[in-house]
């Protein structure tokens, strides 16, 4: 779809007439407006999004209008520091032109589907007689959606003509009873003789967006005279809340999730412990043993699958049995103490509803990191870095700090981790590329006090096989990081 620029050439003229005295004036004006905005419009750069032209920038003329600014784009290329991954390396060389070319293409794409025209900073012009919704005007994509606010403050003209034009959505008044009203495509002009009219005019005017998508955003601009304004617009299909019933004890409001995987012995210990604890509690069980052994027990639920699918391939599977509001994840060789309480994780995650991820402690480990990136010259790829810090403390939890990443001992809102989902390709290696995954989806935090046991080490060689495979395995997952997270380099 073309960008839809102001072009007031074949306008069409509705609602009442204006006094002849007036009308040489508006004539004259008319002009001089109508250059003044094929000017500016010819003179603006397109940028595709969406599958359309959209302008992003606007040349100032001698009035100064109010500003569109871009968001700063990269400023070059990024280095990671010590302990560091290239993982450009871990890729052929004979391959590495063409991956680089389908990265690209695929980036390309994924920030058409995740930025809008919404992203841009606007500044709003000083001492301005235009009034309008600087912020939070939603509309539905397609539906006709009156704009609130619109007004013009200024008095002793004997005309008044104000112009509103959009990129993605149809501009219109409803009605104009003592007015004229120009319109072409997605723009109008709208003429009056006194600024009560006029005010009236506008408190008719209407936006319908012209684009199907569920998220998408326009910017709209608003002249009076030598003033202009430029308004956002939120373009959004409304959505239907998903609500999980708390119930009336734990057992309603937590599934504990685990996968399995040739230890067996380790597992029912695990399930002992839980047992003297929360005897009546859900647990779900992925399992992809080579050889399968029965686990039985009271609501406890284990699903079977191919022999050695891996780690993130079984938690997808353990997490889309979930149907409680939370799930609690652990690993088949911890153990419940008498300390272990998934009460006070529920107690702080409902104090925080933005939390998504509440990470504790593994006996005394409380493992948690933070992720720096950055963006690094286009078609480059970015840097990552896993840093052992915090961001700051969860304001009205003094244990607890907020981080990108905890420990494989957390509890996780159902919904939001569904969401992000555990990549299957990470057979052996992975727990940190969930949280990267994660990265300005979930919202992490870990807390002292919230504490599981681990068992004591077995030596298994079958077990230990899988769970040092070796260089391959490695390669393999520096190869997802170049590709599917756009990176260069990752330091742990």
């Amino acid at each position: 779809m073309e960008q839809h620029k102001c072009d007031w050439s074949g306008v069409v003229c509705r609602g009442g007439k204006l006094p002849l005295q007036g009308y040489n004036t508006v004539l004259l004006f008319l002009a001089l407006a109508s250059i003044v905005f094929i000017f500016v419009w010819s003179t603006s750069t397109s940028l595709s999004s969406h599958g359309y032209e959209t302008n992003k920038e606007m040349k100032k003329t001698s009035f100064e209008p109010s500003s569109i600014i871009r968001r700063p784009s990269s400023s070059g290329s990024c280095s990671c520091k010590a302990k560091t991954f290239n993982v450009t390396s871990a890729i052929e060389a004979s391959k590495l032109s063409a991956i680089k070319k389908r990265r690209a293409e695929e980036y390309r794409k994924q920030l058409i589907r995740e930025t809008t025209d919404l992203d841009v900073v606007l500044v709003n012009p000083s001492n301005s007689p235009l009034q309008y919704p600087s912020h939070g005007f939603t509309v539905e994509p397609l539906k006709m959606t009156f704009i609130p606010g619109l007004g013009v403050n200024a008095y002793g003209r004997e005309v008044y003509k104000v112009s509103l034009c959009a990129s993605h959505g149809v501009i219109a008044v409803d009605s104009a009873p003592h007015g004229q009203v120009m319109a072409q495509n997605q723009s109008i002009h709208i003429i009056a003789t006194s600024v009560d009219d006029l005010n009236d005019l506008l408190a008719h005017v209407t936006y319908t967006s012209v684009v199907y998508l569920l998220k998408a955003g326009d910017l709209v601009h608003f002249t009076f005279e030598d003033h202009e304004a430029i308004f956002p617009v939120t373009i959004k299909k409304p959505t239907l809340p998903v609500l999980y019933d708390l119930g009336e004890d734990i057992n309603s409001q937590v599934t504990i999730a685990v996968k399995t995987f040739l230890r067996y012995a380790e597992l029912r210990y695990l399930i002992k412990t839980i047992r003297e604890r929360y005897p009546d509690i859900r647990i779900i069980i992925a399992d992809d043993s080579l050889t399968t052994e029965k686990v039985e027990g009271h609501n406890i639920y284990q699903y079977i699958m191919p022999p050695a699918q891996g780690w993130f391939a079984g938690r997808n599977l353990a997490i889309s049995q979930v149907t409680t509001k939370y799930f609690l994840w652990v690993d088949d060789d911890f153990e419940f103490l008498k300390e272990t309480s998934i009460e006070k994780f529920v107690e702080i995650m409902e104090s925080v509803p933005e939390l998504d991820v509440l990470g504790g402690s593994v006996d005394t480990n409380r493992f948690y990191f933070t992720l720096e990136q950055e963006e690094g010259a286009d078609g480059e790829g970015g840097c990552l870095s896993r840093l052992h810090k915090y961001h700051k403390q969860l304001p009205g939890f003094e244990n607890c700090v907020l981080v990108d990443g905890v420990v494989n001992f957390f509890l996780a809102r159902t919904d939001s981790a569904r969401r992000v989902g555990f990549d299957p390709k990470l057979n052996r290696v992975g727990h940190s590329e969930f949280f990267m995954d994660g990265l300005g989806r979930l919202l992490v935090a870990s807390c002292s006090g919230l504490v599981v046991g681990h068992q004591p080490m077995h030596a298994l060689s079958k077990y230990q096989k899988f769970r040092h495979p070796g260089k391959g395995d490695e390669n393999m997952k520096l190869k997802l990081h170049y590709f599917k997270n756009h990176l260069k380099c990752v330091t742990f």
